[in-house]
Order: structure tokens, then sequence, then C-alpha cells
């Protein structure tokens, strides 16, 4: 994991709830820690992790920050996988 990919980690367990990061950003983070992206009819994407452990979404647009309860989904996914705040 590269430092931005830690820097995304942190915002993400971030409490309160940030709502002013790239979608792009947690796309990486989540390649970055193994998962393989399927795109998905329109703005739909997936990622599946090696243990099969699977997160789904819908790319935020027009803007291409990623809402808060995106953020929330994908704290919580990567505590089933054992990440925690730090």
């Amino acid at each position: 994991m590269n430092r931005r990919q830690q820097k995304t980690l942190t915002a993400v367990f971030t409490k309160p709830t940030l709502a002013n990061i790239n979608f792009s950003d947690v796309e990486k983070l989540l390649i970055g820690l193994g998962a393989e992206k399927i795109e998905g009819s329109g703005s739909r994407v997936a990622f599946v992790m090696p243990n099969n452990l699977k997160w789904e979404a819908h790319r935020p647009h027009p803007n291409k920050e990623a809402k808060k309860y995106q953020f929330e989904a994908v704290r919580e996914f990567l505590e089933k996988l054992g990440y925690k705040d730090e």
C-alpha cells in the first residue's frame, strides 16, 4: 500500500465521516489491498477480495466525491477484512 492509499485508509476511519474524498481514491485503496475490480452496467462497480468478500457501489455523479454513506459502507467492509482504526 502506498502513501496515498494509507492516507485514504486513514480518511475512511475518520469520525465524523468525511465527504470530500474522491471515489477514485477509494477504488485505488481497495485495489491496493488486493481487490479485483468488476465493472457493472452504468456507474455500478464491485470489488471482490481474495477471500470472496464483495463490496458494491455506484460511482457518484456528476461530482467525483464519495458520499458519506459510501465511506461508512467501505469502513464496515474494511472492518470485516480485519482493518480497523489505528
